[in-house]
């Protein structure tokens, strides 16, 4: 890590398959532009070998792609820093100030646990909605606490990384911004979205991924089964059920996809590893308190 006295230190892990170079050098560029931070920079070869980095850039090769939330956890490990950034490959900086700026309201805001900038294609006009990761989508602009987040780009203290357990690295693909949010509650902290503040990606089609709903249905039911407590649990798995079927009913294959992820949800474990506890019922109180309870 470039060490320099007296500026935040951050921890980034940059996470690919390789299949992106034209890509990844653009994010690795963007984040070695930024101003006043010192950074520990491993770029996560997730079945892919990473050459040809920049100076002050490691690579950590994983031998096969372990899926997106279980790749960012390996590179965990390997950077050092006060707090840590989780940057996707086809995403990358628009400022040169992002991660001081993000760094300055840590340090304003002791209680906020996890930032999610505001993600927009700065050559389109046509932001998807579900960028914003809150009910209310008006407006992209507009900051809030939030309940799940958009996992593209997120900094936070590395003592609160710690304290939620990490990623869900069985899930794969899906919804572990979920539950890392709800782990960020669960540990006494917020949810920050921060829409003053931008990070830019490309507007991409989320059903390209081959298992888009089947893996969308079994991980709400994982995240139901390892998080709330009963009668959350089932309330919010059948009222999301309900709602994506409702939603897919012009697609038949659609929906027999998620009505096979939903019965695989309960069939197979959400314990890929050790058991960690539920939510308190006291976070259970608090997100809905803050406008979200765990059923919808």
């Amino acid at each position: 890590m470039k060490q320099t006295r007296d500026l935040p230190t951050v921890g980034v892990v940059v996470l690919t398959m390789g299949n992106r170079p034209a890509e990844l050098e653009r994010a690795l560029k963007s984040l070695l532009d930024q101003r006043n931070v010192a950074l520990d920079v491993v770029v996560v070869g997730n079945g892919w070998d990473p050459a040809g980095l920049p100076e002050g850039v490691r690579g950590h090769f994983l031998e096969s792609n372990i899926g997106i939330p279980a790749g960012r956890n390996a590179g965990v490990p390997c950077v050092s820093g006060e707090f840590l950034c989780f940057l996707d490959d086809d995403s990358w900086f628009l400022d040169d100030d992002f991660l001081e700026e993000a760094v300055s309201r840590f340090t304003q805001h002791p209680r906020m646990g996890l930032l999610q900038p505001r993600i927009t294609d700065p050559e389109r006009t046509d932001d998807p909605t579900r960028w914003i990761p809150r009910l209310n989508k008006r407006t992209a602009m507009d900051s809030s606490k939030v309940f799940h987040v958009g996992e593209t780009c997120l900094v936070m203290p590395r003592a609160v990384f710690d304290q939620t357990g990490g990623w869900a690295g069985g899930f794969w693909y899906a919804h572990e911004g979920i539950e890392l949010a709800w782990r960020v509650w669960d540990t006494g902290h917020h949810v920050w979205y921060a829409g003053d503040m931008r990070i830019g990606h490309p507007v991409i089609d989320p059903r390209r991924h081959e298992e888009f709903y089947r893996l969308n249905a079994r991980n709400r039911v994982w995240l139901a089964r390892r998080n709330l407590r009963w009668p959350f649990t089932w309330a919010y798995v059948t009222s999301w059920g309900l709602l994506e079927c409702l939603r897919l009913r012009s697609e038949p294959g659609a929906v027999r996809q998620y009505v096979s992820g939903w019965l695989a949800g309960w069939r197979d474990s959400p314990w890929y590893a050790s058991h960690r506890p539920k939510l308190k019922w006291s976070t259970h109180l608090r997100m809905m308190l803050a406008g979200r309870p765990p059923i919808i």
